[in-house]
């Protein structure tokens, strides 16, 4: 078949246009596209970084491009210390779970993998869909990811706390849809405080919880990990500050929750005895029972000085774990006496190997190898009570 000069300059036009059209920025109007249902946006006032869209803070939300900030008047752009998409970033000015001022990108209804990468900040956490999706990201250009179901056909994500009197900032923004379904892969989620949280960068921080460590004792080809604990947390602020509405929003049948806490409920400025604790345990317990998870409580490990005259390490009495192995045998979930399996581990290799599983100078906080051997013992245990998929 022959076409005329006039047909092969259209039939041209139009091959051009679409290889071109996905490419253009933000700045052309048109949505820059990695591939099928991956979404890449570079935040800030500085050059747009190849395959990213730009987003500046006064870019609002509209239909027709698909993306944008719902308050553009609550958002600023800044500074950042980084590289490429990490050398600037918009900050919100208002913010907190529930807030309005969101960036919102329209999505087709499916799950999606999402990476953030922060601009400048001393300690942030991500919101979504009204709920914590990552808690207390710290450091600048710190980056993470998080696995999100979007049931109403738009993503609605912000910055906000994770500690007030900070700029809350993003630089960059990945989005890749991973499933049509609208539910979450399977996952374990972890509750506790700053010996089990994580600490940025992930991969190399000095500083490590044993949640954050985890994922290298699993079989992730089965479970993901969401590690929602967080520094200085007691039962209360983890029940009622958000953490446990964001597990409660998603966990589902064949999830895991493992809960430990106790050490901050023992300070005394948290104004917590130990009925209330274990009663606002106890409440946590139920309500992720009634969600149909598997629900695992642990006690926390003791300090690196907790050796008698006889080098052996205990901590048996210490952060109310009377009242958890209790707890645990009252409503029938698995414990894991993490103490004891730490104590016996630190006996075994003394107290000057001990020592060195923790920050210089603190005998309470793990450093990355400590948090490492703690992971290592909490997956152990739960493979040894038969819990499937460890």
């Amino acid at each position: 078949m022959k076409w005329s000069k006039s047909v092969r300059y259209l039939l041209c036009l139009t091959l051009f246009t679409s290889l071109i059209g996905g490419a253009l920025t933000a700045n052309g109007g048109q949505l820059a596209q990695a591939a099928a249902n991956e979404y890449k946006f570079d935040f800030g006032a500085g050059a747009v970084e190849n395959g990213y869209t730009g987003v500046s803070a006064t870019e609002a939300y509209t239909s027709a491009k698909g993306y944008g900030f719902n308050t553009p008047a609550n958002m600023r752009n800044v500074w950042a210390s980084g590289t490429g998409v990490a050398s600037d970033a918009v900050q919100f000015v208002t913010f907190g779970t529930k807030s309005t001022n969101t960036f919102n990108v329209d999505l087709s209804n499916g799950l999606y993998e999402v990476k953030v990468v922060l601009g400048n900040t001393a300690r942030s956490s991500v919101a979504a869909e009204g709920v914590y999706q990552i808690i207390n990201m710290t450091g600048n250009g710190a980056n993470d990811q998080f696995q999100i179901p979007v049931t109403d056909g738009q993503l609605n994500l912000l910055v906000t706390e994770g500690k007030e009197g900070t700029a809350f900032t993003l630089s960059a923004l990945e989005i890749r849809k991973i499933s049509n379904q609208t539910v979450t892969n399977r996952t374990i989620y972890i509750g506790g405080d700053s010996t089990v949280c994580n600490y940025y960068p992930l991969s190399s921080s000095v500083q490590g919880g044993w949640g954050q460590l985890f994922p290298s004792y699993v079989n992730t080809s089965t479970f993901q990990v969401r590690n929602m604990a967080s520094s200085g947390q007691f039962a209360r602020g983890f029940r009622d500050d958000g953490q446990m509405e964001a597990i409660l929003k998603y966990i589902k049948p064949g999830d895991y929750f493992i809960l430990q806490l106790g050490i901050n409920d023992t300070n005394a400025k948290n104004n917590t005895t130990e009925a209330e604790f274990k009663e606002i345990m106890r409440d946590m317990v139920r309500q992720a029972k009634n969600k149909g998870a598997n629900v695992v409580l642990s006690t926390p490990q003791g300090r690196a000085t907790d050796f008698n005259s006889a080098n052996v390490h205990t901590a048996e009495n210490r952060w109310y774990n009377a009242s958890t192995r209790a707890l645990a045998q009252e409503e029938g979930v698995t414990l894991v006496e993490l103490n004891k399996l730490s104590s016996a581990y630190f006996t075994s290799i003394g107290p000057a190997a001990t020592l060195a599983l923790y920050m210089t100078g603190d005998t309470l906080h793990p450093n990355r190898e400590g948090a490492a051997q703690l992971a290592r013992i909490v997956a152990a245990d739960l493979r040894r009570q038969g819990l499937n998929g460890f």
